[in-house]
């Protein structure tokens, strides 16, 4: 005799959710990226400390990539929504789009009929102190043009000097100090001093440099930048400080701003500054048009911190430039950056 078998119970597939935990993990890792992105979207006069952060903007990326892949993981659609909004944001302001897409306001297109090259390096020797040696090597190396020079001193000029910077760079205007505040320029070309620009403490001398040879020469105002750093206090003098290098950058002629501007492109002082072209035209940030926005030039020795870019070179929109490239220094805790810079000729 047969029993019939009882049917098995009918199981239930469910869908299943990603656990709440992944969601959970991927908003306290968004949390303080997304407090720090709206200091960044919105263009204030912010605190001492928020400005100090705003300089570490770029890394952001990374925890808001791993918020995104933790939110996918989880399954939650709002999550994954609000996380990958955020990680737009950082790729947004790493990655401008007026750099990406320029359209009609784009540096023109030059041939070297109509044009003048140039290879310029900027430096802070941190006190003096670096290696004159690894200096006079990056400029042999490079063909370097134009050198500035911040926080020079006599000793620092003395060793370049014995180094034999001035066989290859023979022309010089320096003012070398033992603090801080010294500066010198170094070119190929002969240099005549322009004034400085007023209320810094620090000096921010204005030189132009006729490049080129007759003929087919071309007329540069060099500006070797050096700014007080946002610390205590002092923040007020730093935004002072880039108030006055973005008036000198919206004067007529060929600009070329480069040094320590102790700021970085997601400070919103230093975007007005490149905003202050001549003729309502934006200035160019050479670093970030070409991509190099993680290429840190400090700090390079001392505490360990993330890398951020303090250092840039500034032109107006006529000059273009190709080759940028950073180069750490021993002694220094800045780095060397360089470029090739292409500026009209006269007519």
């Amino acid at each position: 005799m047969t029993y019939p078998v009882p049917a098995a119970p009918a199981v239930r597939l469910r869908r299943r959710f990603g656990s709440p935990a992944w969601s959970v993990v991927a908003l306290l890792v968004a949390v303080p990226v997304a407090g720090l992105s709206l200091f960044r979207a919105i263009p204030a006069d912010w605190p001492l400390q928020v400005v100090q952060l705003l300089s570490f903007t770029p890394w952001l990326v990374l925890p808001a990539a791993l918020a995104a892949v933790l939110a996918l993981f989880g399954r939650r659609p709002w999550v994954i929504t609000t996380t990958a909004v955020l990680l737009a944001a950082q790729l947004f302001w790493l990655f401008p789009l007026d750099w990406l897409f320029p359209g009609d306001s784009a540096r023109p297109m030059m041939t070297p009929a109509d044009s003048v090259a140039l290879k310029a390096m900027s430096f802070n020797s941190e006190y003096g102190q670096a290696d004159a040696e690894t200096i006079v090597r990056l400029v042999r190396e490079n063909g370097v043009e134009l050198l500035a020079v911040q926080e020079h001193t006599q000793g620092l000029e003395d060793r370049l000097q014995a180094a034999g910077l001035a066989d290859i760079l023979p022309n010089r205007l320096s003012d070398p100090t033992d603090d801080a505040s010294g500066s010198a320029i170094y070119s190929l070309y002969p240099l005549e001093a322009a004034g400085r620009l007023p209320n810094t403490p620090f000096q921010i001398p204005v030189t132009r440099v006729a490049i080129g040879k007759p003929g087919d020469s071309a007329v540069l105002t060099v500006t070797n930048v050096h700014t007080l750093p946002p610390v205590d206090a002092r923040i007020a003098q730093w935004r002072s400080d880039l108030a006055a290098v973005a008036r000198q950058a919206a004067r007529p002629g060929h600009q070329l701003l480069l040094g320590d501007f102790n700021a970085t492109y997601d400070h919103h002082e230093f975007r007005e500054l490149l905003d202050a072209g001549g003729d309502g035209t934006k200035l160019v940030d050479v670093g970030v048009s070409s991509g190099g926005r993680f290429s840190p030039t400090w700090p390079m020795e001392g505490p360990v911190l993330p890398g951020i870019v303090i250092d840039h070179m500034v032109t107006s929109q006529d000059v273009a430039n190709t080759g940028y490239a950073v180069h750490r220094v021993p002694g220094s805790d800045h780095a060397a950056i360089l470029a090739t810079l292409t500026v009209p000729a006269a007519g």
